[in-house]
């Protein structure tokens, strides 16, 4: 049975390296290092028999996971007739992928010990004069993302390998924090050359002597104003507005109460996507965002849900309706996709044992407006709706004959004009879904029209000092069409 024996050459010189692996180092007959660049082989190079360094591989492949793929070939194939030693820098299993493959191949001739070594973790602490406890998170600058960033803790970025990677890790630090932020580049901490470089993170590609042996430490964000844009931070301002000391209008909100806000918040969002203003969208989709967090902090507060919970099953939901994205399965275009996403919504309740009307999927708070277009639509998934506009032309003009002559009755009814009245609306909505025009926003568009021009013939009144009351309708009239010749 064949072994390899993992060995660490730790992060300094040579009066840092254990005693044990000082003597494995020496004695080894069948010595192989992931690379010579290394304070401990350069003190050591003379004394050591021969050894075989797999810096070659890098220059042969252009990225990280075929050298450590081919490095653990090689060293397999050699324990089958020697046992070997493979010495890494730092500690073998901190930031040493090669060792990861070694120690997960499934190779039952193959023993791999990890015979230790010294962390630069331990180094680096030293170095920077932090404690870890306070909370500390290690990242590998090959495959770090912004998103993983824990900004309140003590981070260290290791494998900065050179000019280039650095350039990477400054973009995606650059993502989450300012470009003035102070980090620091720690080069061959514990060892006599070490260097520690205080640099703003703009400048962090710019600094010299990165190489082999240099990590980058974020110190924690100690000013929350720099943390308003994550989400936990938002989710802990709302939970204060909420707690003891908080605000008290807040405090006595309930899902009930906050009904109006949310739907008043969904129209300002569909205005401002109107209005073609990104920065104002981005303004009205927060103030969406905090009525869902507002719902989901009073759920947590009353016991019942909180907002893990909400992204929880949103989450399975995405994953579970678009098995085209997540499980293979393939469509030709959008409407099949959104076919497979009905029959599995449908599957759903199936399963749920739910029995209904496939009207009353469609949301009771609906505005009247949406809710009449929601429903048709429904209805014409079933084939209850007319192939061509004709009928359609024809229905609008029946319903408004019906409305005509129930308003000019002698003895007409509030309540049967009100009803012929909604038959309008109603097959206006059904026209509006034919030529694809959701009649909420385009309501919502006339709407804003209306306000515009009727906001310039207060501003024509107010430059001339006159009361819109004293104003004739064919002044006020002549001022609306002139506010339209603005809106071409």
């Amino acid at each position: 049975m064949g072994k390899i024996t993992v060995i660490g050459l730790g992060a300094g010189d040579l009066d840092q390296l254990p005693y044990g692996i000082y003597n494995t180092l020496l004695s080894a007959e069948h010595l192989y290092l992931r690379t010579e660049k290394h304070p401990v082989v350069e003190e050591l190079k003379q004394q050591m028999g021969k050894f075989q360094t797999f810096d070659a591989v890098y220059e042969k492949h252009s990225g990280f996971p075929e050298v450590y793929q081919e490095i653990k070939e090689i060293l397999l194939l050699a324990a089958e007739e020697n046992n070997v030693v493979y010495a890494v820098p730092g500690h073998p299993l901190i930031a040493e992928q090669s060792v990861q493959l070694l120690l997960h191949e499934e190779n039952p001739s193959i023993e791999v010990e990890i015979a230790g070594g010294q962390s630069f973790l331990d180094a680096s602490f030293t170095a920077l004069k932090i404690d870890p406890v306070e909370g500390f998170q290690l990242l590998d600058a090959m495959s770090f993302s912004s998103g993983e960033l824990n900004l309140r803790s003590h981070i260290l970025i290791c494998q900065v390998y050179d000019q280039m990677v650095a350039s990477e890790v400054k973009l995606t630090l650059m993502e989450q924090l300012p470009d003035e932020y102070e980090v620091v580049i720690v080069t061959a901490a514990g060892s006599s050359g070490e260097v520690l470089q205080r640099v703003p993170l703009y400048e962090l590609d710019r600094a010299a002597g990165v190489n082999n042996l240099t990590s980058v430490y974020v110190p924690p964000v100690k000013d929350e104003s720099l943390l308003y844009h994550k989400f936990d931070s938002f989710r802990e301002i709302v939970a204060e507005l909420r707690g003891p000391d908080g605000c008290p209008w807040d405090k006595e909100q309930t899902h009930e109460s906050l009904k109006k806000y949310m739907i008043e918040e969904c129209y300002e969002v569909l205005e401002a996507i109107d209005e073609e203003d990104e920065e104002h969208l981005a303004e009205e989709l927060g103030d969406v965002l905090l009525q869902v967090v507002l719902h989901a902090q009073i759920g947590e507060d009353n016991g019942m849900f909180s907002i893990e919970d909400v992204i929880r099953t949103v989450s399975e939901k995405m994953i579970r309706r678009h098995p085209h994205v997540f499980h293979g399965t393939e469509v030709e275009s959008s409407e099949e996709a959104l076919s497979n996403w009905d029959e599995i919504k449908k599957q759903e309740k199936r399963d749920k044992g739910q029995t209904e009307s496939l009207l009353s999927s469609v949301a009771a708070s609906l505005p009247a407006l949406s809710k009449a277009y929601h429903l048709q639509k429904k209805a014409a998934k079933a084939g209850f709706d007319w192939p061509e506009a004709a009928p359609i032309w024809s229905k609008v003009e029946e319903e408004l004959n019906e409305f005509r002559e129930e308003i000019e009755k002698p003895d007409g009814s509030p309540r049967r004009a009100k009803k012929e009245f909604g038959d309008i609306l109603f097959s206006l909505v059904n026209m509006a879904r034919y030529y694809k025009i959701e009649p909420e926003e385009a309501l919502l568009s006339a709407n804003q029209i209306f306000s515009k021009r009727f906001s310039y013939i207060e501003e024509q009144a107010a430059v001339t000092r006159r009361k819109l009351e004293d104003m004739t309708l064919q002044e006020m009239d002549e001022l609306w069409e002139k506010a339209k010749t603005f809106e071409q």
